[in-house]
């Protein structure tokens, strides 16, 4: 039988304020245990949860860039569960009003050797509290309590089930990663907990239309581990059917050493939590100045500078998309072309996919953190495109760049004065090279003038060689082809 995989995911997105969503206590990441709790975050008798305004700020903004509807008017309510780590016995969160209604996140990855776009639809996006960590590894026999992070504030999205593979939930989830940290809503840290996802999968039947039943993978925090486990899960299920057996719906954690899900819960349905509104917080109400005030404070979103790159840059569509997957690369492309000049936006752009790319991917460096500055890789496009070097010379002068680590903007020049780079464009110095390659090879000088044109190749190669590199490659292959008509 042949199956289709359905796939819905839950991100848990922790907003980048300075305080939790209902107190004033900090959320600083590694502080030690219990000493960002406030009263109120240790749930203690007669405390009061205040809104953090800046939170939903946050949600705001990330609503107007999926294209999602603000509510006017949303509501917090209890969601009741006993965890050691939860002090109130309940979390406050959004259940029948969420703040962000809808919306859409669009993506693109490669799929059967094609680079392909889709668009998934949000159900909402919510504002609610963290709970507190247990603490398992330092304690022989016992856990431990740390709630630093109860009430930290967290933005939960929620997609539509139209994911249909590991690979495209990879995409999502990393697409949606780019943009809140674009938006500046979130620091995106993952080993840290910043932006954890949840993976609700189920399988059914090509072609069948009720969807299968789901189990939920909690807490996944790497997108190495959401590819594993999406695909030890749908075999998992897809196994268990085939043998005669039903999913049973759970909540499951993945063990990436094992490479299996596990079961931590039966799954909970809504009534299970018994939502109800929270006496203690009025309706969120959001007026229409607080929605512009925010969309005026919004930076560029990645659909509109896109758009830009391919009006204003001539860009094809693909670099326009892979360059705006993050906010820093998007930036430091813009900040070459400023500095390189509009002529040069293709020969940038394929720069930043490629050499830039691989050297950072190697090297394990963001390319904010890159030690080529924007304006130092800008002057040797412009060394490439007046002839100074080629672009195999280049190569090796960017190597040199990124091992020079400095801020100098006249780096370039001075490692081709210092090296030796500069292109041969000599006439006289290359005709005397192009004498003698012909000279030494007269076999690909017979296959040339005997009607087989891919001979010259070889001789250009040997012409290259012979000039270490440096020769004007359109003016040596142009004189060579004189050389030998004649």
């Amino acid at each position: 039988m042949e199956w289709e995989v359905v796939i819905g995911i839950e991100n848990h997105v922790q907003l980048t304020t300075a305080s939790k969503i209902f107190s004033g206590s900090p959320t600083t990441f590694g502080a030690e245990p219990n000493t960002q709790a406030s009263p109120v975050d240790l749930a203690l008798p007669g405390v009061l949860p205040v809104m953090n305004k800046q939170a939903v700020d946050r949600a705001i903004r990330f609503g107007l860039a999926v294209g999602a509807k603000i509510a006017p008017a949303s509501i917090f309510a209890r969601k009741n569960y006993f965890y050691p780590d939860l002090p109130k016995g309940y979390q406050i969160s959004q259940f029948e009003d969420p703040v962000v209604i809808g919306g859409a996140v669009t993506f693109g990855y490669e799929k059967d050797g094609e680079f392909v776009t889709r668009t998934v639809n949000l159900t909402r996006a919510h504002l609610e509290e963290d709970a507190g960590k247990s603490l398992h590894e330092d304690y022989a026999g016992m856990s431990g309590i740390d709630l630093n992070r109860a009430g930290t504030p967290l933005l939960e999205i929620v997609s539509e089930p139209e994911i249909r593979s590991a690979a495209e939930a990879v995409a999502y989830c990393k697409a949606l990663h780019s943009l809140v940290m674009w938006l500046g809503v979130c620091d995106g840290n993952m080993q840290e907990g910043s932006f954890r996802c949840d993976i609700n999968v189920s399988v059914r039947p090509k072609g069948q239309q009720e969807f299968g039943t789901r189990c939920e993978i909690k807490n996944l925090n790497s997108f190495r581990f959401i590819e594993e486990a999406v695909h030890v899960e749908v075999r998992r299920q897809i196994e268990l059917i085939e043998d005669g057996g039903k999913v049973v719906q759970a909540t499951r954690l993945y063990d990436p050493d094992r490479k299996e899900t596990r079961e931590m819960r039966s799954k909970e349905d809504a009534q299970d939590y018994r939502y109800f509104p929270d006496p203690d917080l009025p309706p969120l109400v959001i007026s229409n100045a607080w929605i512009d005030q925010v969309k005026a404070a919004m930076p560029e979103l990645p659909a509109a500078m896109r758009a830009r790159f391919v009006s204003e840059y001539a860009l094809p569509d693909y670099d326009s998309l892979v360059l705006t997957q993050s906010k820093a690369m998007a930036t430091y492309f813009v900040a070459v072309v400023d500095a390189a000049g509009k002529e040069n936006a293709k020969t940038a752009a394929n720069w930043l996919m490629g050499d830039v790319s691989s050297t950072l991917n190697r090297e394990g460096v963001d390319i904010a953190d890159a030690p080529v500055k924007p304006a130092q890789l800008a002057l040797m496009l412009k060394r490439i495109a007046d002839g100074t070097i080629n672009n195999k010379t280049a190569k090796e002068l960017f190597g040199d760049m990124w091992a020079a680590k400095s801020d100098d903007d006249n780096l370039v020049d001075a490692l081709i004065e210092s090296k030796g780079l500069k292109q041969i464009s000599d006439t006289g110095a290359l005709e005397a090279i192009v004498n003698e390659v012909i000279a030494n090879n007269e076999k690909s000088v017979e296959q040339y003038r005997a009607g087989k044109e891919a001979a010259i190749n070889s001789l250009i190669g040997q012409a290259m060689k012979a000039s270490r590199g440096k020769a004007n490659p359109a003016q040596l292959t142009e004189l060579l082809k004189a050389k030998l008509a004649g």
